[in-house]
């Protein structure tokens, strides 16, 4: 695939404080590319460097293969969508009135506007005012501000902040969608679950620093799941293994394939009696809590 953002090295220093150091990002064409972190990680700091919006202390930037510099933003922002930290929109105006402001300072077709509207379903409510819109509502609404430019790649961040399951699901829908019609979809959520629907790239960041980036699969393989035994004896596994009692038998953390299988195997050998022999299910969130809490490099 092609990339549709690099970024080599890029750094962010405050002072003597480094929100972002050295990250390495890569967002293919066409694809939601989930971006995760634990507040203060870095996330919005870096969407505002891809953005042109914070400039970086070193690193370089790419956006659609092209530096992006002070003399190329301006040739390149017309192509991006972008929604950071809350939803735009001036309250006393109505929603298509909003989109209007949009469409006037870029010179867009009026059936941008139209487009827009439809896209993120707020035809029917296009006359009222923002300030009596829910939410969720406003949210769209910025997707859509972020949407009539018709861009090729989006950026946002934190876009179902304070929605309800049924808003939740809504954006979760609208942006896979999207990326569906080709649009590159980059977003950070905290909602891992939501992340874990629609994403197809995950980059993970913790203190600035990128420890994954890649695939789901690939990303669950790095990340042992526990291994529960159910079994009569455990004292008897205990004996052999260190784990944690359980109603059921013993819960054993951190073998790997091989290791599962031998001690399955001398379990046996040993005339435990084994009744069952599985790992858990592991969320996404099971797997960020891990790599996070530990802070190792993948």
């Amino acid at each position: 695939m092609n990339a549709v953002i690099t970024t080599q090295q890029l750094t962010k220093r405050y002072r003597a404080a480094t929100a972002v150091d050295a990250v390495d990002l890569v967002v293919p064409e066409g694809v939601v590319y989930g971006f995760l972190g634990p507040n203060g990680s870095g996330k919005s700091t870096t969407m505002k460097m891809l953005l042109g919006l914070t400039q970086p202390t070193s690193g370089e930037i790419e956006i659609f293969s092209q530096p992006l510099t002070r003399a190329s933003r301006g040739r390149l922002v017309p192509h991006i969508g972008s929604m950071i930290e809350s939803p735009p929109g001036y309250g006393h105006l109505t929603g298509e009135e909003n989109l209007r402001i949009v469409q006037h300072m870029l010179d867009l077709p009026s059936g941008q506007v139209e487009e827009a509207l439809r896209t993120v379903r707020l035809t029917e409510h296009r006359n009222k005012l923002v300030r009596n819109y829910s939410l969720g509502m406003k949210q769209r609404l910025g997707i859509a501000m972020a949407l009539v430019r018709r861009p090729a790649l989006l950026v946002l961040d934190e876009p179902t902040n304070g929605l309800d399951p049924a808003g939740i699901e809504e954006i979760r829908d609208l942006l896979v969608r999207l990326s569906r019609q080709g649009i590159t979809v980059m977003v950070s959520s905290h909602l891992l679950d939501e992340i874990d629907k629609m994403a197809d790239v995950l980059g993970i960041l913790s203190a600035g620093r990128m420890i994954f980036q890649g695939t789901r699969d690939a990303l669950f393989d790095h990340s042992v799941p526990d291994l529960m035994i159910t079994t009569t004896q455990p004292d008897r596994v205990l004996q052999q293994v260190s784990g944690t009692r359980t109603a059921e038998g013993v819960t054993v953390s951190g073998l790997g394939r091989e290791q599962a299988a031998r001690l399955i195997k001398d379990l046996a050998v040993a005339d435990v009696p084994i009744y069952e022999a599985r790992r858990t299910q592991q969320r996404l969130e099971d797997v960020f809590m891990d790599l996070t809490g530990r802070g190792g490099l993948l």
